[in-house]
């Protein structure tokens, strides 16, 4: 049986509401997902413990975008729930469970070979998905390849 473990924030600001910003492949399309609901949980696979890792806690925000594109979507964590050096029957455990409402753009079967390479899963339950007034980022400081930004306070990196 999995596990289901809840990390604290790695900043030491436990209660702390942050913002993020989650950056899509543009091709997958998750967008209309996510806003329409059909898309509840943002999953991330990572070798490495890399943020959200550790950054991120019911009621935060998470701002989305498509690669190369502005921001258009915001909703709420409802929970987080963070899987570390899960084995092959627990990876299966976790799809089976939260498959559906992640909502994968590979068939199931090939997710399971793909994340079976990773050692941590992180998933993001969202709530109160909406359509924002669009708006471009700064990632500088973040690096060009980040697919995720944890900051204090979205207005310090809108453009």
């Amino acid at each position: 049986m999995i596990a289901e473990q809840k990390w604290p924030d790695c900043t030491g600001d436990q209660g702390n509401v942050m913002d993020h910003i989650a950056i899509l492949r543009k091709d997958w399309k998750l967008l209309p997902k996510i806003l329409s609901g059909k898309k509840k949980i943002e999953s991330r696979w990572y070798m490495a413990r890399y943020p959200p890792w550790g950054r991120i806690q019911a009621g935060d925000i998470v701002y989305f975008k498509d690669s190369g594109d502005l921001v258009r979507i915001k909703a709420e964590v409802e929970k987080v729930l963070s899987f570390a050096n899960y084995t092959e029957k627990e990876l299966k455990e976790i799809l089976d469970k939260y498959g559906k409402d992640v909502d994968f753009v590979s068939p199931i079967d090939e997710v399971y070979n793909w994340a079976k390479e990773r050692k941590y899963c992180i998933l993001i339950f969202l709530k109160n998905p909406k359509e924002i007034t669009p708006f471009e980022i700064n990632k500088a400081g973040f690096g060009n390849a980040c697919a995720w930004m944890c900051v204090r306070d979205i207005e310090k990196v809108k453009v």
